[in-house]
Protein backbone atom coordinates (compact mmCIF):
# COMPACT_ATOMS: atom_id res chain seq x y z
CA UNK A 1 0.00 0.00 0.00
CA UNK A 2 1.54 3.52 -1.03
CA UNK A 3 1.90 5.88 1.67
CA UNK A 4 -0.26 8.20 -0.14
CA UNK A 5 -2.93 6.56 0.11
CA UNK A 6 -2.60 6.53 4.51
CA UNK A 7 -3.55 9.37 6.64
CA UNK A 8 -4.28 10.31 10.06
CA UNK A 9 -7.82 10.40 11.43
CA UNK A 10 -9.46 12.01 14.11
CA UNK A 11 -8.39 9.35 17.16
CA UNK A 12 -4.74 9.87 15.53
CA UNK A 13 -5.07 6.19 13.54
CA UNK A 14 -3.24 5.99 10.50
CA UNK A 15 -5.72 4.68 8.08
CA UNK A 16 -5.81 3.67 4.43
CA UNK A 17 -8.15 5.72 1.71
CA UNK A 18 -8.77 2.85 -0.45
CA UNK A 19 -9.65 -0.25 0.67
CA UNK A 20 -9.33 -3.01 -2.18
CA UNK A 21 -9.54 -0.66 -4.77
CA UNK A 22 -12.22 1.66 -3.09
CA UNK A 23 -11.91 5.43 -2.13
CA UNK A 24 -12.48 5.38 1.93
CA UNK A 25 -13.02 8.43 3.89
CA UNK A 26 -11.14 8.38 7.52
CA UNK A 27 -13.06 9.17 10.84
CA UNK A 28 -13.51 12.91 11.36
CA UNK A 29 -14.95 12.28 14.89
CA UNK A 30 -18.30 10.49 16.64
CA UNK A 31 -20.96 12.54 14.44
CA UNK A 32 -19.04 15.02 12.23
CA UNK A 33 -19.44 12.48 8.73
CA UNK A 34 -22.65 13.19 6.78
CA UNK A 35 -23.38 11.33 3.36
CA UNK A 36 -24.57 12.35 0.51
CA UNK A 37 -26.31 10.65 -2.47
CA UNK A 38 -29.41 8.20 -2.29
CA UNK A 39 -29.70 4.54 -0.73
CA UNK A 40 -28.36 2.05 -3.17
CA UNK A 41 -31.18 0.55 -5.22
CA UNK A 42 -31.13 -2.96 -7.45
CA UNK A 43 -32.47 -2.62 -11.23
CA UNK A 44 -36.38 -2.56 -11.56
CA UNK A 45 -37.43 -6.31 -11.58
CA UNK A 46 -40.41 -7.16 -13.08
CA UNK A 47 -42.78 -10.19 -12.56
CA UNK A 48 -43.06 -11.05 -16.16
CA UNK A 49 -39.47 -12.66 -15.23
CA UNK A 50 -41.32 -14.63 -12.29
CA UNK A 51 -43.60 -17.40 -12.04
CA UNK A 52 -47.41 -16.38 -11.62
CA UNK A 53 -48.12 -18.99 -9.23
CA UNK A 54 -45.54 -17.92 -7.30
CA UNK A 55 -43.04 -21.32 -7.08
CA UNK A 56 -39.64 -20.39 -7.06
CA UNK A 57 -38.08 -23.69 -6.18
CA UNK A 58 -35.31 -24.71 -8.35
CA UNK A 59 -33.63 -28.46 -7.77
CA UNK A 60 -30.73 -27.59 -5.91
CA UNK A 61 -27.55 -24.76 -4.78
CA UNK A 62 -25.15 -24.81 -7.49
CA UNK A 63 -28.45 -24.12 -10.13
CA UNK A 64 -29.88 -21.69 -8.13
CA UNK A 65 -26.38 -20.08 -7.71
CA UNK A 66 -26.30 -21.09 -11.49
CA UNK A 67 -29.40 -18.97 -12.43
CA UNK A 68 -28.10 -15.73 -10.65
CA UNK A 69 -25.55 -15.64 -12.40
CA UNK A 70 -22.22 -16.61 -10.30
CA UNK A 71 -19.06 -15.61 -12.00
CA UNK A 72 -15.38 -14.24 -10.97
CA UNK A 73 -15.21 -11.46 -8.88
CA UNK A 74 -18.83 -11.26 -7.46
CA UNK A 75 -19.70 -10.49 -3.54
CA UNK A 76 -21.60 -12.65 -1.95
CA UNK A 77 -23.45 -12.79 1.57
CA UNK A 78 -24.23 -15.33 4.24
CA UNK A 79 -26.13 -14.54 7.68
CA UNK A 80 -24.59 -15.81 10.81
CA UNK A 81 -28.56 -16.80 12.69
CA UNK A 82 -27.07 -19.93 12.66
CA UNK A 83 -23.98 -19.37 14.10
CA UNK A 84 -21.36 -22.15 14.60
CA UNK A 85 -24.24 -24.88 13.13
CA UNK A 86 -24.30 -23.43 9.51
CA UNK A 87 -24.23 -25.24 7.31
CA UNK A 88 -24.88 -23.53 4.05
CA UNK A 89 -21.89 -21.02 3.82
CA UNK A 90 -19.18 -23.26 2.93
CA UNK A 91 -21.53 -25.17 0.40
CA UNK A 92 -21.34 -21.99 -1.56
CA UNK A 93 -17.68 -22.02 -1.77
CA UNK A 94 -17.38 -25.26 -2.51
CA UNK A 95 -20.25 -25.03 -5.34
CA UNK A 96 -17.87 -22.10 -6.67
CA UNK A 97 -14.71 -23.86 -6.98
CA UNK A 98 -16.72 -26.94 -8.68
CA UNK A 99 -17.99 -24.47 -11.31
CA UNK A 100 -13.94 -22.45 -11.34
CA UNK A 101 -15.31 -19.45 -10.20
CA UNK A 102 -12.32 -17.13 -8.61
CA UNK A 103 -12.14 -13.72 -6.49
CA UNK A 104 -15.19 -14.10 -4.94
CA UNK A 105 -15.64 -11.76 -1.75
CA UNK A 106 -17.47 -12.99 0.92
CA UNK A 107 -19.95 -11.04 3.03
CA UNK A 108 -20.93 -12.90 5.84
CA UNK A 109 -22.85 -11.10 8.55
CA UNK A 110 -20.38 -12.88 11.09
CA UNK A 111 -18.16 -16.19 10.65
CA UNK A 112 -17.94 -18.94 13.10
CA UNK A 113 -15.11 -22.10 13.66
CA UNK A 114 -17.37 -23.75 11.62
CA UNK A 115 -16.13 -21.62 8.59
CA UNK A 116 -12.69 -22.47 8.85
CA UNK A 117 -12.79 -24.49 5.35
CA UNK A 118 -13.04 -21.22 3.55
CA UNK A 119 -9.24 -20.33 4.39
CA UNK A 120 -8.73 -23.50 1.60
CA UNK A 121 -11.05 -21.34 -0.54
CA UNK A 122 -8.96 -18.27 0.13
CA UNK A 123 -5.61 -20.30 -0.58
CA UNK A 124 -6.98 -21.60 -3.83
CA UNK A 125 -8.61 -17.58 -4.74
CA UNK A 126 -11.89 -19.01 -5.02
CA UNK A 127 -12.45 -16.52 -2.49
CA UNK A 128 -10.30 -12.84 -2.42
CA UNK A 129 -11.06 -11.24 1.42
CA UNK A 130 -13.58 -11.10 3.34
CA UNK A 131 -16.02 -8.36 4.39
CA UNK A 132 -17.05 -9.25 8.03
CA UNK A 133 -16.14 -10.40 11.07
CA UNK A 134 -13.08 -13.29 11.52
CA UNK A 135 -13.03 -14.98 14.46
CA UNK A 136 -10.46 -17.78 15.02
CA UNK A 137 -8.73 -19.29 12.71
CA UNK A 138 -9.75 -16.57 10.03
CA UNK A 139 -8.75 -13.76 11.92
CA UNK A 140 -5.23 -15.63 12.95
CA UNK A 141 -5.39 -16.12 8.44
CA UNK A 142 -5.99 -12.31 7.76
CA UNK A 143 -3.69 -11.55 10.48
CA UNK A 144 -0.66 -13.23 8.85
CA UNK A 145 -0.83 -11.16 6.09
CA UNK A 146 -2.21 -14.57 4.12
CA UNK A 147 -5.48 -13.00 2.85
CA UNK A 148 -5.01 -11.38 -1.00
CA UNK A 149 -7.30 -8.60 -0.62
CA UNK A 150 -8.02 -5.98 3.09
CA UNK A 151 -10.24 -7.83 5.50
CA UNK A 152 -13.02 -4.73 6.54
CA UNK A 153 -14.66 -5.37 9.56
CA UNK A 154 -18.17 -3.54 10.36
CA UNK A 155 -20.80 -3.80 13.52
CA UNK A 156 -23.94 -5.22 12.64
CA UNK A 157 -25.20 -1.43 11.70
CA UNK A 158 -22.37 -0.73 9.92
CA UNK A 159 -22.76 -3.67 7.53
CA UNK A 160 -26.64 -2.73 7.21
CA UNK A 161 -25.03 0.92 6.62
CA UNK A 162 -23.08 -0.24 4.11
CA UNK A 163 -25.30 -2.10 2.11
CA UNK A 164 -28.01 0.16 2.08
CA UNK A 165 -25.49 2.81 1.09
CA UNK A 166 -24.16 1.26 -1.78
CA UNK A 167 -20.83 0.49 -0.09
CA UNK A 168 -21.14 -2.91 -0.05
CA UNK A 169 -22.65 -4.13 -3.22
CA UNK A 170 -24.29 -7.68 -2.84
CA UNK A 171 -24.59 -9.69 -6.24
CA UNK A 172 -25.67 -12.68 -4.92
CA UNK A 173 -27.45 -13.28 -0.96
CA UNK A 174 -27.90 -16.62 0.17
CA UNK A 175 -30.27 -16.41 3.07
CA UNK A 176 -30.52 -19.95 5.20
CA UNK A 177 -34.43 -20.13 6.73
CA UNK A 178 -35.60 -22.52 8.72
CA UNK A 179 -38.91 -21.98 7.29
CA UNK A 180 -40.14 -20.87 3.71
CA UNK A 181 -42.10 -21.19 0.78
CA UNK A 182 -41.94 -21.93 -2.61
CA UNK A 183 -42.17 -17.93 -3.19
CA UNK A 184 -39.29 -17.16 -0.58
CA UNK A 185 -41.33 -15.94 2.49
CA UNK A 186 -38.95 -16.97 5.15
CA UNK A 187 -38.62 -17.20 9.01
CA UNK A 188 -36.88 -18.76 11.52
CA UNK A 189 -39.08 -19.08 14.08
CA UNK A 190 -40.16 -22.96 13.15
CA UNK A 191 -38.92 -26.03 12.24
CA UNK A 192 -36.13 -28.63 13.30
CA UNK A 193 -33.68 -25.65 12.52
CA UNK A 194 -35.39 -22.35 14.63
CA UNK A 195 -32.93 -19.65 15.36
CA UNK A 196 -35.47 -16.69 15.98
CA UNK A 197 -34.77 -13.70 14.08
CA UNK A 198 -33.55 -13.68 10.66
CA UNK A 199 -33.36 -9.59 11.13
CA UNK A 200 -29.30 -9.97 9.76
CA UNK A 201 -30.38 -11.17 6.76
CA UNK A 202 -33.00 -8.28 6.01
CA UNK A 203 -30.57 -5.68 3.95
CA UNK A 204 -29.36 -8.55 1.91
CA UNK A 205 -32.89 -9.46 1.00
CA UNK A 206 -33.54 -5.66 -0.08
CA UNK A 207 -30.84 -4.61 -1.90
CA UNK A 208 -29.00 -7.39 -2.89
CA UNK A 209 -29.03 -8.13 -7.08
CA UNK A 210 -29.80 -11.63 -6.80
CA UNK A 211 -31.16 -13.75 -3.37
CA UNK A 212 -31.58 -17.04 -3.02
CA UNK A 213 -33.56 -18.34 0.11
CA UNK A 214 -32.42 -21.69 1.22
CA UNK A 215 -34.95 -24.07 3.85
CA UNK A 216 -35.41 -27.31 5.25
CA UNK A 217 -38.93 -26.77 6.01
CA UNK A 218 -40.92 -25.79 2.87
CA UNK A 219 -44.39 -24.85 4.35
CA UNK A 220 -47.27 -24.06 1.66
CA UNK A 221 -47.72 -20.60 0.72
CA UNK A 222 -47.89 -17.81 3.05
CA UNK A 223 -45.25 -18.62 5.33
CA UNK A 224 -46.45 -16.30 8.27
CA UNK A 225 -44.60 -14.21 9.52
CA UNK A 226 -42.61 -13.81 6.53
CA UNK A 227 -39.53 -12.12 8.40
CA UNK A 228 -38.54 -11.82 4.80
CA UNK A 229 -40.34 -11.03 1.75
CA UNK A 230 -40.88 -13.42 -1.01
CA UNK A 231 -41.55 -10.23 -3.43
CA UNK A 232 -37.59 -9.72 -2.97
CA UNK A 233 -36.49 -13.35 -3.72
CA UNK A 234 -35.57 -14.70 -6.86
CA UNK A 235 -35.22 -18.38 -6.15
CA UNK A 236 -35.60 -20.89 -3.49
CA UNK A 237 -34.23 -24.63 -2.67
CA UNK A 238 -34.95 -27.16 -0.30
CA UNK A 239 -31.90 -29.37 1.50
CA UNK A 240 -32.02 -31.59 4.12
CA UNK A 241 -30.56 -29.51 6.86
CA UNK A 242 -29.84 -25.40 7.02
CA UNK A 243 -28.74 -25.92 10.27
CA UNK A 244 -26.93 -28.56 13.12
CA UNK A 245 -29.47 -27.90 15.98
CA UNK A 246 -27.97 -28.27 18.94
CA UNK A 247 -25.07 -25.32 17.54
CA UNK A 248 -27.31 -23.10 16.51
CA UNK A 249 -28.12 -22.26 20.37
CA UNK A 250 -25.38 -20.11 21.78
CA UNK A 251 -23.01 -21.77 23.98
CA UNK A 252 -22.46 -18.69 26.03
CA UNK A 253 -25.74 -18.32 27.50
CA UNK A 254 -25.10 -19.75 30.61
CA UNK A 255 -24.55 -17.47 33.71
CA UNK A 256 -21.41 -17.05 35.34
CA UNK A 257 -19.95 -19.76 37.59
CA UNK A 258 -16.50 -17.97 38.43
CA UNK A 259 -16.76 -16.10 41.58
CA UNK A 260 -14.39 -13.01 40.35
CA UNK A 261 -17.26 -12.20 37.07
CA UNK A 262 -20.22 -12.75 39.93
CA UNK A 263 -18.07 -10.02 42.03
CA UNK A 264 -17.70 -8.07 38.64
CA UNK A 265 -21.61 -8.28 37.64
CA UNK A 266 -23.04 -7.63 41.42
CA UNK A 267 -20.45 -4.44 41.57
CA UNK A 268 -21.62 -3.34 38.38
CA UNK A 269 -25.83 -4.01 39.21
CA UNK A 270 -24.54 -2.08 42.49
CA UNK A 271 -22.85 0.80 40.42
CA UNK A 272 -26.55 0.95 38.18
CA UNK A 273 -28.53 1.17 41.32
CA UNK A 274 -26.40 3.90 43.73
CA UNK A 275 -26.02 5.69 40.44
CA UNK A 276 -29.52 6.28 40.14
CA UNK A 277 -29.84 4.34 36.21
CA UNK A 278 -32.36 1.83 37.70
CA UNK A 279 -36.18 3.40 37.77
CA UNK A 280 -39.41 2.94 36.19
CA UNK A 281 -39.32 2.42 32.85
CA UNK A 282 -35.71 2.39 32.05
CA UNK A 283 -34.13 0.35 28.75
CA UNK A 284 -31.11 -1.63 29.14
CA UNK A 285 -29.12 -4.34 27.00
CA UNK A 286 -27.01 -6.73 27.99
CA UNK A 287 -24.79 -9.63 26.18
CA UNK A 288 -25.36 -12.51 25.88
CA UNK A 289 -21.92 -13.92 28.08
CA UNK A 290 -21.60 -15.16 31.56
CA UNK A 291 -20.91 -11.83 33.14
CA UNK A 292 -23.35 -9.83 30.74
CA UNK A 293 -26.05 -12.48 32.16
CA UNK A 294 -25.27 -12.38 35.73
CA UNK A 295 -25.98 -8.63 35.21
CA UNK A 296 -29.32 -9.20 34.02
CA UNK A 297 -30.37 -11.52 36.59
CA UNK A 298 -29.22 -8.63 39.17
CA UNK A 299 -31.29 -5.95 37.52
CA UNK A 300 -34.27 -8.53 37.58
CA UNK A 301 -33.72 -9.00 41.45
CA UNK A 302 -33.38 -4.72 41.86
CA UNK A 303 -36.70 -4.26 39.94
CA UNK A 304 -38.60 -6.86 42.06
CA UNK A 305 -36.91 -5.00 45.34
CA UNK A 306 -38.22 -2.05 44.69
CA UNK A 307 -41.36 -2.60 42.28
CA UNK A 308 -40.42 -1.19 39.33
CA UNK A 309 -40.84 -2.52 35.77
CA UNK A 310 -38.79 -1.82 32.77
CA UNK A 311 -40.42 -0.24 29.75
CA UNK A 312 -38.10 -2.33 27.08
CA UNK A 313 -34.72 -4.39 26.82
CA UNK A 314 -32.56 -5.20 23.79
CA UNK A 315 -31.83 -8.38 22.73
CA UNK A 316 -29.76 -11.06 22.04
CA UNK A 317 -32.40 -12.78 23.72
CA UNK A 318 -32.25 -16.11 25.96
CA UNK A 319 -34.48 -17.35 28.96
CA UNK A 320 -33.33 -15.10 31.32
CA UNK A 321 -34.66 -11.88 29.42
CA UNK A 322 -37.89 -14.32 28.72
CA UNK A 323 -38.49 -14.29 32.40
CA UNK A 324 -38.23 -11.27 33.06
CA UNK A 325 -40.75 -10.13 30.39
CA UNK A 326 -43.45 -12.94 31.42
CA UNK A 327 -42.77 -11.75 35.07
CA UNK A 328 -43.89 -8.37 34.07
CA UNK A 329 -40.34 -7.01 34.80
CA UNK A 330 -39.93 -5.60 31.20
CA UNK A 331 -43.07 -4.64 29.21
CA UNK A 332 -41.29 -5.38 25.67
CA UNK A 333 -37.77 -7.23 24.49
CA UNK A 334 -36.97 -5.80 21.35
CA UNK A 335 -34.38 -8.34 19.77
CA UNK A 336 -32.10 -8.88 17.20
CA UNK A 337 -30.51 -12.31 17.98
CA UNK A 338 -31.77 -15.13 19.67
CA UNK A 339 -29.41 -17.07 21.80
CA UNK A 340 -31.77 -19.88 23.53
CA UNK A 341 -34.69 -21.66 22.13
CA UNK A 342 -36.62 -20.04 25.30
CA UNK A 343 -36.05 -17.20 23.67
CA UNK A 344 -37.25 -18.59 20.36
CA UNK A 345 -40.51 -19.92 21.50
CA UNK A 346 -41.35 -16.09 22.93
CA UNK A 347 -40.67 -14.56 20.06
CA UNK A 348 -43.43 -17.28 18.24
CA UNK A 349 -45.62 -16.70 20.99
CA UNK A 350 -45.68 -13.06 22.70
CA UNK A 351 -46.73 -10.41 20.66
CA UNK A 352 -44.23 -7.97 23.53
CA UNK A 353 -41.47 -10.31 22.15
CA UNK A 354 -40.68 -8.12 18.93
CA UNK A 355 -38.38 -8.91 15.85
CA UNK A 356 -36.00 -6.02 15.22
CA UNK A 357 -32.92 -5.52 13.05
CA UNK A 358 -29.92 -3.95 12.11
CA UNK A 359 -32.37 -0.97 10.50
CA UNK A 360 -34.52 -0.18 13.54
CA UNK A 361 -31.94 -1.14 15.78
CA UNK A 362 -28.46 0.23 14.65
CA UNK A 363 -28.44 2.03 11.07
CA UNK A 364 -26.81 5.03 11.71
CA UNK A 365 -27.62 6.24 8.37
CA UNK A 366 -30.98 6.34 9.71
CA UNK A 367 -33.99 9.13 10.38
CA UNK A 368 -32.91 7.52 13.89
CA UNK A 369 -32.43 4.21 15.56
CA UNK A 370 -32.92 2.35 19.09
CA UNK A 371 -29.23 2.19 20.26
CA UNK A 372 -29.39 6.32 21.62
CA UNK A 373 -32.36 5.72 23.15
CA UNK A 374 -31.50 2.91 25.73
CA UNK A 375 -30.64 3.94 29.48
CA UNK A 376 -27.90 1.51 30.08
CA UNK A 377 -26.04 -1.08 27.93
CA UNK A 378 -23.41 -3.46 29.28
CA UNK A 379 -20.57 -4.91 27.12
CA UNK A 380 -17.29 -6.18 27.15
CA UNK A 381 -14.27 -5.30 25.21
CA UNK A 382 -10.23 -7.08 25.03
CA UNK A 383 -8.85 -3.90 25.67
CA UNK A 384 -9.26 -0.57 27.31
CA UNK A 385 -6.75 2.57 26.98
CA UNK A 386 -6.02 5.56 29.66
CA UNK A 387 -8.27 7.63 27.39
CA UNK A 388 -11.19 5.19 27.67
CA UNK A 389 -10.85 4.23 23.86
CA UNK A 390 -11.78 0.71 23.68
CA UNK A 391 -10.96 -2.69 21.80
CA UNK A 392 -13.15 -5.92 20.26
CA UNK A 393 -11.74 -6.85 17.80
CA UNK A 394 -8.09 -7.87 18.29
CA UNK A 395 -5.68 -9.44 21.33
CA UNK A 396 -3.18 -7.62 22.96
CA UNK A 397 -0.71 -9.75 20.89
CA UNK A 398 -2.51 -7.95 17.49
CA UNK A 399 -3.85 -10.97 16.52
CA UNK A 400 -7.71 -10.56 15.12
CA UNK A 401 -9.85 -12.98 16.86
CA UNK A 402 -13.47 -11.55 17.37
CA UNK A 403 -15.48 -9.44 15.57
CA UNK A 404 -17.53 -6.09 16.29
CA UNK A 405 -21.06 -7.35 16.16
CA UNK A 406 -23.36 -4.83 17.26
CA UNK A 407 -20.67 -3.20 19.90
CA UNK A 408 -19.89 -0.16 18.35
CA UNK A 409 -23.79 1.20 17.63
CA UNK A 410 -25.05 0.37 21.61
CA UNK A 411 -22.10 2.73 22.46
CA UNK A 412 -24.82 5.51 21.78
CA UNK A 413 -26.44 4.35 24.49
CA UNK A 414 -27.02 7.17 27.67
CA UNK A 415 -25.00 4.97 29.89
CA UNK A 416 -22.53 2.32 28.09
CA UNK A 417 -20.65 0.30 31.30
CA UNK A 418 -17.99 -1.55 30.54
CA UNK A 419 -17.42 -4.88 33.26
CA UNK A 420 -13.91 -6.27 32.58
CA UNK A 421 -11.33 -8.20 34.73
CA UNK A 422 -8.30 -6.18 35.46
CA UNK A 423 -6.06 -8.82 33.62
CA UNK A 424 -6.60 -11.89 31.63
CA UNK A 425 -4.38 -14.55 31.72
CA UNK A 426 -1.46 -12.14 33.99
CA UNK A 427 -1.91 -9.42 30.23
CA UNK A 428 -3.45 -6.45 31.39
CA UNK A 429 -6.85 -4.98 30.38
CA UNK A 430 -5.83 -1.32 30.71
CA UNK A 431 -3.53 -0.12 28.21
CA UNK A 432 -1.57 3.09 27.52
CA UNK A 433 -3.32 2.39 24.29
CA UNK A 434 -5.05 -0.17 22.47
CA UNK A 435 -3.87 -2.25 19.90
CA UNK A 436 -7.01 -1.01 18.00
CA UNK A 437 -9.64 1.42 18.15
CA UNK A 438 -12.78 0.22 17.70
CA UNK A 439 -14.62 2.86 19.70
CA UNK A 440 -13.86 6.27 21.03
CA UNK A 441 -13.16 6.94 24.64
CA UNK A 442 -15.50 9.59 24.95
CA UNK A 443 -18.10 7.19 24.08
CA UNK A 444 -17.48 4.69 26.93
CA UNK A 445 -18.53 5.89 30.54
CA UNK A 446 -17.59 3.57 33.13
CA UNK A 447 -15.08 0.45 33.50
CA UNK A 448 -15.72 -1.83 36.09
CA UNK A 449 -13.21 -4.23 37.32
CA UNK A 450 -12.98 -6.68 40.56
CA UNK A 451 -10.32 -3.71 42.22
CA UNK A 452 -12.35 -0.50 40.96
CA UNK A 453 -13.96 1.20 38.83
CA UNK A 454 -13.29 3.86 36.88
CA UNK A 455 -15.76 6.73 36.01
CA UNK A 456 -14.79 8.51 32.21
CA UNK A 457 -14.00 12.13 33.47
CA UNK A 458 -16.66 13.11 30.81
CA UNK A 459 -19.29 11.93 32.85
CA UNK A 460 -19.10 14.59 35.83
CA UNK A 461 -23.01 13.84 36.46
CA UNK A 462 -22.34 10.29 37.52
CA UNK A 463 -19.40 10.70 39.36
CA UNK A 464 -21.44 13.10 41.48
CA UNK A 465 -23.96 10.38 41.55
CA UNK A 466 -21.97 7.88 43.35
CA UNK A 467 -19.72 10.41 45.20
CA UNK A 468 -21.43 9.30 48.83
CA UNK A 469 -21.34 5.52 48.00
CA UNK A 470 -19.22 2.77 49.35
CA UNK A 471 -17.68 2.25 45.67
CA UNK A 472 -14.70 1.62 44.81
CA UNK A 473 -14.27 4.56 42.72
CA UNK A 474 -10.79 5.24 41.31
CA UNK A 475 -9.03 6.96 38.28
CA UNK A 476 -8.46 4.88 35.12
CA UNK A 477 -4.42 5.68 35.87
CA UNK A 478 -5.02 3.98 39.31
CA UNK A 479 -6.28 1.09 37.50
CA UNK A 480 -3.87 0.68 35.51
CA UNK A 481 -0.98 0.79 38.23
CA UNK A 482 -1.97 -1.40 39.89
CA UNK A 483 -2.49 -4.26 37.17
CA UNK A 484 1.08 -3.33 36.19
CA UNK A 485 2.09 -3.65 39.26
CA UNK A 486 0.34 -7.12 39.66
CA UNK A 487 1.70 -8.18 35.92
CA UNK A 488 4.61 -6.22 35.01
CA UNK A 489 4.97 -3.71 32.30
CA UNK A 490 2.80 -5.73 29.04
CA UNK A 491 4.91 -6.26 26.20
CA UNK A 492 3.74 -4.94 22.16
CA UNK A 493 2.88 -6.78 19.80
CA UNK A 494 5.20 -7.11 17.16
CA UNK A 495 3.08 -5.46 13.99
CA UNK A 496 4.41 -4.58 10.93
CA UNK A 497 3.64 -1.39 8.81
CA UNK A 498 1.73 -4.10 6.32
CA UNK A 499 -2.12 -3.35 6.77
CA UNK A 500 -4.35 -6.76 6.84
CA UNK A 501 -8.03 -4.94 7.65
CA UNK A 502 -10.12 -1.67 7.99
CA UNK A 503 -11.64 -1.36 10.89
CA UNK A 504 -14.69 1.11 10.07
CA UNK A 505 -16.86 2.99 12.20
CA UNK A 506 -20.80 3.68 12.20
CA UNK A 507 -21.20 5.68 9.48
CA UNK A 508 -18.77 4.13 7.38
CA UNK A 509 -15.48 5.87 7.70
CA UNK A 510 -11.99 4.32 8.90
CA UNK A 511 -11.57 4.15 12.28
CA UNK A 512 -8.43 2.03 12.40
CA UNK A 513 -6.11 -0.73 10.48
CA UNK A 514 -5.47 -3.74 11.75
CA UNK A 515 -1.51 -4.32 10.58
CA UNK A 516 0.02 -8.02 9.98
CA UNK A 517 1.32 -9.87 12.96
CA UNK A 518 5.07 -10.43 12.84
CA UNK A 519 5.08 -14.04 13.82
Amino acid sequence: MSENSLVTNAVGRTVPTLINNVPSVPFKGVGKHRPTGRKHSIVIPSCADYPEDGNKLVPSLKEALIKAGLKDGMTISTHHHFRNGDLIANQIFDIAAELGVKGLVWAPSASFPCHEPIIGHLESGVVHHIEGSMNGALGRYCSEGKMAGLGVLRSHGGRYQAIQDGELHIDIAVIAAPAADAFGNANGLYGETACGSLGFALADSEYADRVIVVTDNLQPFPCIPWQIQGNNVDYTVVVDKVGIPEKIVSGTTQVTRSPDRLFLAEMTARFCEEAGLIREGFSFQAGAGGTSLSIGIYFAELLKKNGLRSRFARGGSNKYLVEMLEQGLTEYILDGQTFDLEGVRSLRENPNHVVTSPFTSYNYHGKGNFASMIDVVILGATEVDLDFNANVVTHSDGYLLHGIGGWQNCLAAKCVILPLPLFRGRVPVIRDAVTTICGPGEMIDVIVTERGIAINPLRQDLLDAVKHSSLPVKSIEELKTEADRICGKPAQPILGDEIVAAVKWVDGTVIDAVRKVIT
